[in-house]
Parts: structure tokens; C-alpha cells; sequence
């Protein structure tokens, strides 16, 4: 069953497009990656998907129904989303991971050391100050954050990128195990190939605001279908342009 279906999706900003008729299911409990060199479209793409822009043509479906007919806060608890530097509000880490829930005046379906357990830190964060957190730990709060919302869908913006390797490496494994072990479905942008291979089921290749390429993960690290493709995994980016222009 698919989770999350796009049709034909555009987006154009002051008559530029950004997207042109993108096109692709996610499996329900699976992992896409989103692959393109560097202003592809695959943050806008992102952002599409819980709302935090709208598309300028084109359907985006959650289990069948048109996202533009869910309330917008609805979505983005059952659509969660982290971020590359994630925003941490002034608080504690406690206020923070609490915050979702406590929007719709609820508390979270679980105690905060819960989810911090889950992510890897100990109880006595929870009365940590958000602001004096190192790097790899505001990025486990910030997933902490969106798993207090329950998420069916987890939207991941190059999450590991801004921290050294040793953190970047710790926080996909975990980020791996815990979407495994909740069924999460994951939309992943990265821009690292070999972390693509390891976390992923599912590739789509954008690149100038096109979908070039889509299919299983091992399919296309072995035998890319398209010159585009192939021209991208080995870094030839010039040939890239002339592909798809």
C-alpha cells in the first residue's frame, strides 16, 4: 500500500520552476531517499509535503486522501519533519519535545525520558537547558520532538549533515532503527551516496527540478537506467546539465 503518492506536482516561484511534474509512490513503511546535486528541488520537494508550501499544480495524496483536504496542523503531526539545523525553542528539553502535543492541549502519549530513552539520551535531559546542547544532541531532541507527535510519515532534510562523522553516523543508525522498529514511513533528502545505499529501500534522482531516475536502491547504485544517472553517481555534473537541459 502506498503512503504517500505525488501527481504530476509543480512549484514555481516568480515564474521560476522549481519542480516540473514530479511523479512518485512511497510504500507504506519504507524508506526513499531523495538524491540531486545541490538546488535540485529536493528541500522544496520536502517542504511540499507537509504543507509548509503549497505546490503550483499537481496532487499530493496521503493514504488516498489530498493533503490540501487535512487541516494543516493535523498533517504535520501525522507528517513530521527534521531538519538540517534544527530550531530548538528557549526552554527546556522537556517544553520542547513536549511542544506538539501541547498545541492541541494534549500531553505527549508517553513521559518525555521516554522518548529521550528512545533516542539515545539520558533521563536527566529532560530538565537540560535547549539552548546549551551540543550538535548531535539537538538533532536527537529535535527527532525526540516529532516522534511526541506519533508520526505515520518522518520527512528528513540532509538530518546528519551538519555534524562531524562520528555524530552523523550515530544519529542515522538511530534514526534507521527507530523508523524500523515504529513502521515509520521516511522521505530522506541526502546528499551522501553511501548513506543513501545504507538507509534506504527507494531512490528518486531530481535534478533541475526533474524526476530522472526512480527505483529500488540497489537497482540504481548498480545500474543507474539513464546517462543522467550515471553521470551523477560518478560526479560528472557537467554532463548532468546537458542531459536534462
Amino acid at each position: 500500500m502506498d503512503k504517500l503518492v505525488l501527481e504530476k506536482v509543480r512549484k514555481e516561484v516568480s515564474g521560476q520552476v522549481l519542480l516540473q511534474d514530479i511523479s512518485f509512490a512511497v510504500p507504506q513503511g519504507r524508506v526513499l531517499a531523495i538524491l540531486g546535486p545541490s538546488g535540485a528541488g529536493k528541500s522544496t520537494l520536502l517542504a511540499l509535503l507537509n504543507r509548509l508550501e503549497e505546490p503550483t499544480a499537481g496532487t499530493i495524496y496521503l493514504d488516498g486522501t489530498d493533503i490540501r483536504r487535512l487541516d494543516v496542523l493535523l498533517l504535520r503531526r501525522r507528517v513530521g519533519m527534521v531538519f538540517q539545523h534544527p530550531t530548538l525553542f528557549p526552554g527546556t528539553v522537556t517544553a520542547n519535545i513536549a511542544y506538539g502535543p501541547s498545541l492541541r492541549g494534549e500531553k505527549p502519549a508517553q513521559p518525555v525520558v521516554e522518548y529521550l530513552r528512545e533516542v539515545g539520551l539520558p533521563q536527566e535531559f529532560a530538565a537540560r537547558d535547549a539552548q546549551s546542547l551540543s550538535g548531535g544532541e539537538e538533532q536527537r531532541v529535535a527527532l525526540a520532538r516529532a516522534l511526541a507527535n506519533e508520526p505515520e510519515v518522518l520527512l528528513l532534510d540532509e538530518p546528519t549533515a551538519a555534524l562531524d562523522k562520528t555524530a552523523a553516523r550515530q544519529v542515522e543508525e538511530l534514526i534507521t532503527y527507530i523508523c524500523r522498529h515504529r513502521g515509520l514511513t521516511v522521505v530522506w533528502v541526502t546528499h551522501d551516496l553511501q548513506q543513501a545505499q545504507r538507509v534506504s529501500d527507494r531512490v528518486v534522482l531530481i535534478i533541475g527540478g526533474r524526476k530522472i531516475e526512480e527505483g529500488d536502491t540497489a537497482g540504481f547504485f548498480c545500474s543507474p537506467q539513464t546517462e543522467a544517472g550515471r553521470a551523477f553517481l560518478a560526479g560528472r555534473l557537467a554532463e548532468i546539465g546537458r542531459e536534462v537541459n
